[in-house]
């Protein structure tokens, strides 16, 4: 079925009504006029039974899935001139549907009136600065997203998914190395049945309760559990791996070669365990990375580390290269792991990469290395070898071991490039 055309443009833009637990009781009069003189009220089952009897809008409940409906509601509805209201939970542009709705008929179709979020109540009742307050949804969206924000000593508003996912929250911090972590669950913020239970994870006592809720985290590491730090160059110890890794300190120099910056997409060709494509994604909640591994027995264990590092949304192609890139979209930046050799992979990843981005490869072998010479004399970029060796005993003394040395090539595609 092909997807709705856009929905044509209306008189009157449509009017974004945010609305807490405390439902109709505590609008503004700004908002209630609005609802009023709408001549369809579009929302959630639970947002829509809050509005009163003398709201004499028709009421259409969205459906589920809820995103493709909406560009065929808001025309359906929008015809011949009539007012559209939309419920929203809060602030409507903050992970609400306020996002959707700009994506289809523009920021200037839309007259947004909001209410103080979930995450501004919360911060409100625990006195923390909102400013200095990570928050992660958990709407729609993996447990395992919640994982990349643990560190020691940060606080963290987590938005729930329903009744289960406090529960939920605690297991995924005792398995983290995060037990010792202060739980606060915050129900039906802003109404008069606003309740809250406390705990820690490792022994969270509480049944589920109420669907509507925010978990408040204050991040305690139980000692001895590995640290995982906020830039590239995690221990070699947080990725199950077959041998297959690179390794801590060139993956470091790689990801600062790579030079991810929000919104961005990485293409890692060769995954092994996928840890390039993970800390590319660590850098930013909104960095993209598609990682091509031909082994499917990788693949697995790429997707198994991105879960366990807090980036579930790491996509995974098991395919060789570069056959596996073709239905693959445009990337910013290209890193390549392995199989430098197979025949048309670095033609195939210049062709794709956009104007500005990086390709970043790394080999130890002397055929591949004189591929990346050859790349290096006609294309330019920076030619480096990265050797790196480790202090272990000797006897009863201390030596240095050294490591095989990488040799690494990066470059940026100038717009005269093809």
């Amino acid at each position: 079925m092909s997807s709705p055309g856009p929905v044509p443009a209306s008189p009157e833009p449509v009017t974004v009504v945010g609305v807490g637990a405390d439902g109709w009781a505590g609008l503004p009069d700004a908002s209630r006029a609005a609802l009023r003189a709408a001549d369809a009220v579009i929302g959630g089952d639970r947002q829509l039974a809050l509005l009163p009897a003398d709201c004499a809008a028709e009421r259409v409940a969205w459906p589920s899935p809820l995103r493709p409906a909406v560009p065929r509601l808001l025309a359906e509805h929008r015809r011949d001139g009539r007012r559209v209201a939309v419920l929203a939970s809060g602030d409507p542009m903050f992970y609400g549907i306020g996002r959707a709705l700009a994506g289809t008929v523009g920021p200037g179709e839309l007259r947004v009136l909001p209410h103080p979020s979930s995450v501004s109540y919360a911060c409100a009742r625990l006195g923390w600065p909102l400013e200095d307050t990570e928050t992660v949804t958990l709407v729609g969206r993996p447990l395992a997203s919640l994982a990349a924000a643990l560190h020691d000593g940060r606080r963290v508003l987590v938005l729930s998914a329903g009744a289960s996912t406090p529960g939920e929250v605690a297991g995924l911090l005792r398995e983290r190395g995060f037990g010792p972590s202060s739980l606060t669950v915050l129900e039906q913020l802003g109404s008069d049945r606003e309740n809250h239970l406390t705990g820690t994870a490792e022994d969270w006592p509480h049944p589920p309760g109420d669907p509507l809720n925010v978990i408040a985290v204050a991040c305690v590491r139980e000692p001895g559990a590995l640290r995982l730090g906020a830039v590239p160059g995690l221990p070699d110890a947080a990725y199950e791996n077959d041998g297959q890794l690179t390794k801590r300190h060139v993956r470091a120099a790689t990801l600062a070669a790579l030079a991810p910056a929000p919104g961005e997409l990485l293409w890692d060709i060769g995954g092994g365990s996928g840890s390039i494509g993970v800390e590319w994604m660590r850098t930013h909640r909104t960095c993209r990375a598609v990682t091509v591994e031909r082994s499917p027995e990788r693949a697995e264990r790429i997707a198994r580390n991105a879960a366990a590092l807090g980036v579930p949304g790491l996509r995974v192609v098991t395919a060789a290269a570069p056959a596996g890139l073709t239905e693959l979209p445009a990337p910013d930046a290209v890193f390549i792991g392995g199989g430098l050799t197979a025949p048309g992979l670095l033609d195939a990843c210049w062709a794709a990469l956009r104007p500005g981005g990086r390709l970043v490869a790394n080999t130890v072998t002397l055929e591949s290395e004189a591929l990346l010479a050859d790349r290096y004399r006609r294309h330019g970029g920076e030619l480096v070898r990265l050797a790196v060796a480790h202090a272990v005993p000797v006897g009863g003394f201390t030596g240095w071991r050294q490591a095989m040395p990488v040799t690494q090539w990066s470059v940026t595609k100038q717009e005269t490039e093809g």
